[in-house]
């Protein structure tokens, strides 16, 4: 998320400043690439490229491509690149992957195309999902255009900018199934007169992340966290702990009475995260009854298993029973497995670990996973006959 966040920082500094902008997105993909559909790129006339959609070896050419979108106008164009033949090292890219991918090239002086910016910066700040249906392919069909979107809130929100009232029906059918499971994908329509290719994009919020304790070792946490553009509330009863000098870089400071939940328990969504780290027994106590119940989808509880086992017996004592599906969301010992000691490495094995329950992974090595390590985004979606 925080790649999102410096690209629509970038667009709006780029607007204020006059400047030209266009917008690189990788559409589709097959075989072995360095980013999936959905991995954006802004270029601005002035040089700059913000985020990636390679390892670097397909930039140059793609901003080379969008100067004639940002300078003179035109239609979004799709540029395929493939690396699957030796003619590749030929073509001057040399990239090796073996791999095919497809960027849609946009200005975003066109009014669609920068309408996704702002329904985007939406999503983020509201904490909802959103799904982009984004056209990039068309054939034999003429009343459907290159670029053209529906965009999709998960309150119900509609925003169609797709002419063809028939297949903007589908589309909107197959958003919201994409909505509905939380899983981008391709889909294509087959039509009488030919074919449409749709992405189908789901934004995600910022990942709210809650840090119960505000002691020396939260603050690399917090960095980490901020760093992979999380949202981040830093919560204690110690008011001579809470500064914003120790924590220049969170979203949220709040304290809290020990035993008052008032100050925080909305916060407690199925999308929170949460990492219990007071360094006090009583506290995590006071925490734990509250978080415990709760809807967050992880929960974290730094400390040894003998002293999680005596906070199961305490909490039980206050009939705070868990169920299993509360126990599969809490883990204790904390963080991965990775030999970490000093607070930094804690911090890092804390928000890997994290970042693998949001990914649906178990944080082994990648050398050891069977096939491919992007094989949820590379399950077909249906090739619908309209």
């Amino acid at each position: 998320m925080n790649e999102l966040q410096h690209i629509l920082q970038a667009f709006v500094h780029s607007q204020k400043s006059a400047q030209r902008s266009a917008l690189a997105t990788v559409v589709q993909t097959s075989g072995s690439v360095y980013r999936r559909p959905g991995a954006r790129m802004l270029l601005v006339e002035d040089g700059q490229m913000i985020s990636a959609i390679s390892g670097g070896c397909l930039e140059g050419d793609v901003f080379e491509r969008a100067q004639s979108l940002m300078f003179g106008g035109g239609e979004p164009m799709v540029v395929r690149y493939d690396t699957t033949s030796d003619e590749d090292i030929v073509f001057g890219f040399g990239l090796g992957c073996n791999g095919v991918v497809d960027v849609l090239i946009e200005s975003l002086a066109d009014e669609t195309a920068a309408s996704q910016m702002s329904f985007i910066q939406d999503c983020l700040q509201s904490g909802q999902v959103g799904a982009i249906a984004t056209v990039f392919r068309i054939e034999g069909a003429s009343d459907i255009t290159v670029g053209s979107r529906m965009m999709l809130k998960s309150d119900g929100t509609v925003i169609n900018h797709v002419a063809n009232i028939f297949i903007a029906q589908k589309i909107e059918i197959d958003t919201h199934q994409a909505l509905r499971k939380k899983q981008t994908c391709v889909q294509s329509y087959t039509l009488p007169q030919g074919r449409v290719d749709v992405l189908i994009e789901v934004i995600h919020p910022l990942v709210p992340l809650l840090v119960f304790g505000s002691g020396y070792d939260t603050i690399p946490v917090v960095h980490l966290a901020k760093h992979l553009g999380w949202h981040v509330t830093v919560i204690d009863d110690r008011p001579g702990y809470l500064r914003g000098d120790r924590f220049p870089q969170v979203d949220q400071i709040l304290w809290c009475e020990l035993n008052d939940s008032h100050s925080y328990k909305h916060l407690l969504t199925p999308q929170t995260v949460a990492v219990v780290m007071t360094h006090r027994y009583l506290s995590d106590i006071a925490f734990l009854k509250t978080l415990i119940p709760s809807q967050v989808r992880y929960l974290g509880v730094l400390g040894p298993k003998r002293r999680m086992q005596k906070l199961w017996d305490d909490l039980s004592e206050e009939n705070i029973i868990t169920t299993s599906a509360q126990e599969q969301r809490i883990y204790n010992p904390v963080g991965l497995d990775i030999a970490a000691e000093t607070p930094q490495e804690i911090a890092l094995s804390i928000v890997a670990e994290i970042q693998a329950v949001i990914g649906g992974r178990r944080g082994s090595f990648l050398r050891d996973r069977p096939g491919s390590i992007h094989s949820l985004l590379e399950q077909p979606c249906l090739t619908l006959a309209l």
